[in-house]
Parts: C-alpha cells; sequence; structure tokens
C-alpha cells in the first residue's frame, strides 16, 4: 500500500487528487495540507510514503519546502503544476532539487482523467524511486558560446535517448558529456505537454551541444538534440541522405505520449546500425523493445544500471529481454555511446 500525503493549498484541488488516488485499492491517502507548516506536522505524524506537492502556495513556497524536505527528511516528491511557462520553469527546478516527477495540475488544458491517469502512474512510480539527501551546491556554469551548426551538414549516424522518472537529471548527466559536434541526437522523456519546452532550454543552457524541442520536419544534424513535445510521439525518418523527425499524434503506447518505444522503433527502422540508444531510468517497460529492436538491427544498446537509477523499471524490462549490449552506470553511459560510435566510423 502507498500511503500519500496531498500537499495543496486549494481545497478543490486536494479533493479532486484525493479522489483519484482513493480509487486504486493499492493507494491511501493518508491525509492533507494547506501548506507546508501543516505538511511538516503531517509528515512527522503520519509517515507518507510519498508526497504530492504544488508549487505556489502561502506562508512557504513549494521550492523553499522541497529543498528543506531533501536536505534534512528525504521522501519522494511528485509535483502537481499548472501547465504555464513560468510554472514549467519552476518545475524544472523542483526535479533538479530533489523532487522524482512532475504532473500537471486538474483545470489545465489536459482533460481530467488524462490528469488523474498521470497522477496515479507518477505515484507508483515515486513510491518505487531511491531518494536521497540532497547537499545545496551551486548549479553548474552554462556552457561556453559554441559555434554555429551548418544547416546543410550531416552525418550517418544517431544518438537515440529514452528516459522517464528521474530522466530530467539523467539526460542531463549524459548529455552535458557529449561535445559541441556529437552525433544528431534525439529524445524522448514522459512529460507533461508545454514542460517540454522549458527543458529542452534547460538543457540548451548548460550543455555544448544544442538542444531544442523538436519540431515537424526537423533535420538530424551534428551538434544538435531534439527533445520529443509533450503529448506527441517523436519518429525519425530518413530524408534523402539527411535524417528528419516528425512529430505526430497518435494512441499512447505503454500509457505514454510521447514514447520511447515509437522512438526506438523508428529508429531501428530507418538508422539500424548507423544507430545507438540508451533506455534510462524511468518506471514500466516503455522503450524496451523498441532498444531491441535497435539491438537487432545493428545498433549499440545501453542500459543504465539499477544502482544509478531513480527507478529500475524500464532499464530492467529491457535487460530481460536482451535488449541492451551493456548495463552501465549512469556516468559511463555518454562515453560508451561515444566510443561505440567512434570505432564503428566507415
Amino acid at each position: 500500500m502507498v500511503r500519500v500525503l496531498i500537499v495543496d493549498d486549494s481545497a478543490l484541488v486536494r479533493r479532486i487528487l484525493s479522489d483519484a488516488l482513493s480509487k486504486h485499492d493499492d493507494i491511501e491517502v493518508v491525509g492533507t495540507a494547506t501548506d507546508p507548516y501543516v505538511a511538516r506536522e503531517r509528515i512527522a505524524q503520519l509517515r507518507p510514503d510519498v508526497i504530492t506537492l504544488d508549487i505556489e502556495m502561502p506562508r512557504m513556497d513549494g521550492l523553499s519546502f522541497l529543498s528543506k524536505l531533501m536536505r534534512h527528511f528525504p521522501l519522494p516528491v511528485v509535483v502537481v503544476s499548472s501547465l504555464t511557462p513560468q510554472n514549467s520553469e519552476t518545475a524544472l527546478r523542483a526535479l533538479a532539487l530533489g523532487a522524482v516527477d512532475v504532473i500537471a495540475k486538474p483545470g489545465s488544458s489536459l482533460a481530467a482523467g488524462d490528469v488523474a491517469e498521470e497522477l496515479v502512474r507518477a505515484v507508483r512510480a515515486a513510491s518505487h524511486a531511491r531518494v536521497v539527501k540532497r547537499i545545496e551546491t551551486a548549479e553548474a556554469p552554462p556552457v561556453p558560446g559554441r559555434s554555429a551548426i551548418a544547416s546543410l551538414n550531416t552525418t550517418n549516424k544517431i544518438i537515440a535517448l529514452g528516459a522517464s522518472t528521474g530522466g530530467t537529471q539523467a539526460l542531463e548527466h549524459v548529455l552535458r558529456r557529449f561535445p559541441v559536434d556529437a552525433p544528431g541526437t534525439v529524445i524522448v522523456q514522459h512529460m507533461p505537454e508545454h514542460f517540454t519546452l522549458s527543458f529542452a532550454k534547460r538543457l540548451d543552457q548548460v550543455c555544448a551541444m544544442r538542444v531544442q524541442e523538436a519540431k515537424d520536419g526537423d533535420f538530424v544534424v551534428p551538434g544538435l538534440a531534439l527533445v520529443a513535445p509533450g503529448g506527441k510521439h517523436l519518429v525519425l525518418q530518413a530524408s534523402g541522405a539527411r535524417w528528419a523527425v516528425r512529430v505526430k499524434d497518435g494512441p499512447k503506447v505503454h500509457h505514454q505520449r510521447p514514447a520511447v518505444d515509437v522512438l526506438f522503433q523508428s529508429v531501428a527502422r530507418s538508422a539500424g546500425r548507423n544507430a545507438v540508444g540508451a533506455l534510462l531510468t524511468g518506471m514500466g517497460a516503455d522503450g524496451a523493445k523498441g532498444l531491441l529492436a535497435m539491438r537487432e538491427a545493428g545498433a549499440y544498446t545501453v542500459a543504465q544500471n539499477e544502482e544509478t537509477c531513480v527507478v529500475y523499471g524500464m532499464p530492467r524490462e529491457a535487460v530481460k529481454i536482451d535488449a541492451a549490449v551493456d548495463v552501465l552506470p549512469l556516468d559511463r553511459i555518454a562515453d560508451a555511446l561515444l566510443h561505440a560510435i567512434a570505432v564503428s566510423r566507415v
């Protein structure tokens, strides 16, 4: 049984979240709190397994509370935030502070049923998360100026990355290690609509590569990483001697859109042995079969190991079906991918 504490200053939101979670036999809402001060008392009394946390609250904002919580009494936290550009930036900061996941707040552009589904998924994933005490450190400075990408530049190598719970920090860890001229990279991170744009901008500020949210028809070129937009699937296609992406609607796969499997399957079909791929931390099985398809097409494939995953779900499923050539800790994945590309150049 997953014991959940809901922290939100809106009585309506507390009721909606509580009702959505209480419908499931494996989840129990043990209490609610109107602000961080009440939440602190409830945590001591109720010892919840997971907290859902609003960002904008009276007396103390959610980020300040999260920072204190992760330093002194770390618990899995799911941020519940409205889908606005300002809130998406704040939610990314919450993930950097140690929150496990972020979902859309009821009343946003998403349907109530979608919000309830995402909430339950996020709470279940958070209950399995590896959460550790955080020590406040200064953020790494932005990457110095870099040369512009030539619009006609091309390559015959593709890097494909997929992640879910805990993936924002894992992807940043990997991408920071890619050089400015790394092969074109395509990425699926499970995130709500609008949040992926802020995520891509955040990565663009701290990585040598350029990073942007993918648009339909974008070419995949060296030095550029494309992040699938929330709510859309990302597909790789050959376009003459170049690669391009399609941003598409379609049914959810593994309850996700974008889905890692959709991207990886397309990379297997279009790029084959000219691709390398890594499946990072996340709950569920999305990406495992796609990684296997990539390996069977001749690609070098990696799964993140259990010890460094926030949630060892998606990589574990890949390992079970022998989809990964190597199972590696997070800090070795970037070098492994780049080395595989270097030794395969023709």
